[in-house]
């Protein structure tokens, strides 16, 4: 386990650029690889139509005398070209053609880079959403849902806007300035030197002055977008009380307080990635007239210089906008750190196999599970949760839970469903042992019906069918277990029936209602082990009673355990089981109890 935690840590030391390659799949390491070398490419291209523009400036200040060398004539010789061609206008040609080519190649990187970029970020994404789905119970209680869903949505495009699309942009560029650099350095060492002296150190100078504002920015945004997420579910979760007791200003001013953190720290990252651009252009202005007019004033007059000159200037035109653009994504990769460094938290999550791929096709379950010496503790309290807890249930059985609040009977619920491990003993099904690589095959042969029961924004039915496909659910089987949770006649009754929408969170419905959705949700399942968590606390006493009865006569192979808030829930149990601080004090008939 320590091992475990300092391989963690030197992990998030590494570059986030490695961190993120080492999670790439094949496939999107092999693309950026052709985008690497599509970059090149384009660089290329542009260094090659910056350097035809000195024979063709020549061509033109001076038509009648045409370029003789080596290269010249045995380029004329390849193309079969006659010796009375026109010159100026093969140049003129050359040079047009090869501007063409390196703006097509440009345009073809930034439609390459751009979908290769967010072609990753949809991956990216779906892994942390498959990764965060498939961890086990204990680490979904210990998160907030904010953080989670700042890191799925907000911070898996920072992955995009803030790793991803800046380096490839930063290779690009820094690939284009070294070889414009290198193409001015064969032209004129002076003009050259001249240029990267004045961009180098100007850029070098405002990295120096904007880094740790930007660091402290970035842990602004990552902090504040999850704190918003948070206020925003506490403030529509508790949105009744918030209009009854007339508090909206108090969640009016902790928005705009944490909002306007957000907005500052944004602003302040764009203004420091843009502002340089205009301090360049005027300082680049400055060197191209200076260097000018050295290379006029030199030996080969204004004529001779005219060549260098253009060539000098073309170079520069292309160079500041790369530059800049460099700068900018350096600033993005700076500003973005902390957020990035949250998501790839995330995309680290490791996934046992069982998870995916749900463990051996079948576990037996024909005659008992037995809970030997169950002890759970949490981490964060030093008391025992549960505490020695020895049972027998027997297949078929309707076994009954009872006892105060905190008395460990939602905890033991949670430990026989696999979803919590327990700290000591074991649990055993037909004899077997239910060790970590069988629990979800023991978790096929159960449902659950909480007190509190989760409703998507979808039709009853496919509330009813929850997690299955809507083109796969069987709408016999729909009807049929809504007609054992007595809910078909209200469903009924709607104008769209089983189509009808409940809203978020099933707010178009009554506590009971949503409840029994909740019953034939588990019905629906073909479960042969039920646990109904206090399910039918919502309910009025007649109909309690009614559903209960439906219930205590499903299957006699299904097994039913049942938390109950009223004693009387449980008169039809084979026993009832009271618990109190984490310890089953009694194992009782019902009339044992009374």
């Amino acid at each position: 386990m320590a091992n475990e935690v300092l391989s963690n840590r030197m992990i998030r030391k590494i570059s986030p650029v490695f961190r993120l390659w080492r999670l790439l799949p094949s496939r999107r390491r092999w693309q950026i690889t052709l985008l690497l070398t599509l970059m090149i490419a384009a660089s290329l291209s542009e260094v090659v139509s910056i350097g035809a523009l000195i024979p063709f400036l020549n061509v033109m200040v001076e038509p009648s005398h045409s370029p003789k060398s080596q290269f010249f004539d045995a380029f004329i010789l390849f193309l079969d070209l006659p010796e009375n061609i026109n010159i100026t206008l093969l140049f003129s040609a050359l040079f047009a053609i090869l501007s063409v080519v390196a703006g097509i190649l440009r345009l073809v990187l930034l439609w390459a880079n751009t979908r290769v970029s967010f072609g990753i970020g949809s991956e990216l994404s779906r892994q942390i959403f498959d990764k965060t789905i498939y961890q086990p119970y204990s680490v979904h209680v210990s998160r907030n849902s904010s953080e989670i869903i700042s890191g799925v949505t907000h911070k898996a495009n920072e992955l995009i806007y803030g790793l991803v699309l800046p380096t490839l942009t930063l290779l690009s560029s820094l690939f284009f300035i070294l070889l414009i650099l290198g193409t001015l350095m064969l032209i004129n060492v002076f003009a050259a030197l001249s240029t990267f002296a004045v961009m180098g150190l100007t850029y070098a100078a405002i990295i120096g002055v904007s880094r740790h504002r930007l660091i402290s920015n970035s842990r602004n945004v990552s902090t504040a977008s999850e704190t918003l997420i948070k206020l925003l579910q506490e403030t529509l979760g508790g949105i009744r009380e918030i209009l009854i007791d007339g508090t909206q200003s108090t969640f009016s001013k902790a928005y705009r307080d944490i909002d306007s953190i957000l907005r500052i720290s944004q602003r302040n990252t764009i203004f420091i990635g843009a502002s340089p651009r205009y301090l360049i252009e005027t300082l680049g202005i400055c060197v191209i007239v200076s260097v000018s007019y050295f290379l006029s004033s030199g030996g080969n007059g204004s004529g001779g210089a005219i060549p260098i000159i253009g060539a000098v200037v073309l170079g520069a035109q292309r160079l500041l906008p790369v530059v800049q653009q460099a700068y900018a994504s350096w600033v993005s990769i700076i500003g973005s750190r902390a957020s990035v460094a949250d998501a790839l938290v995330l995309l680290e999550q490791p996934i046992e196999n069982l998870y995916i791929s749900g463990g051996p096709d079948h576990l037996d379950y024909n005659y008992s599970i037995e809970l030997s010496g169950i002890g759970l503790i949490f981490e964060q309290r030093s008391r025992p949760v549960l505490e020695d807890i020895n049972l027998i249930i027997k297949k078929g059985s309707r076994i009954g839970f009872i006892g105060s609040t905190g008395s460990g009977k939602s905890s033991l619920m949670d430990v026989i469903m696999g979803l919590l491990k327990p700290t000591s003993g074991n649990i055993y099904v037909d004899g077997v042992a239910l060790g970590r690589e069988k629990i979800r095959s023991w978790q096929k042969h159960i449902a659950h019906v909480p007190q509190h029961i989760f409703l998507a924004d979808v039709s009853i039915a496919e509330n009813i069918a929850f997690g299955i496909a809507k083109d796969e659910i069987n709408m016999e089987r729909v009807k049929f277990v809504a007609i054992q949770a007595q809910i078909d006649a209200v469903i009924e009754s709607l104008p769209d029936k089983f189509g009808t929408l409940v809203g978020e969170h099933g707010i178009r419905l009554s506590g009971g209602q949503r409840q029994r959705i909740g019953i034939a949700r588990a019905l629906y399942k073909k479960a042969d082990f039920i646990v109904f968590d206090e399910a039918t606390s919502a309910l009025d006493e007649p109909t309690e009673s009614s559903i209960m009865n439906s219930i205590y006569n499903l299957s006699s192979d299904v097994t039913l355990l049942i938390v109950a808030h009223r004693t009387s829930t449980l008169q039809n149990c084979d026993f009832v089981v009271k618990m109190d601080n984490g310890k089953i004090t009694s194992v009782n008939s019902f009339a044992g109890i009374q």
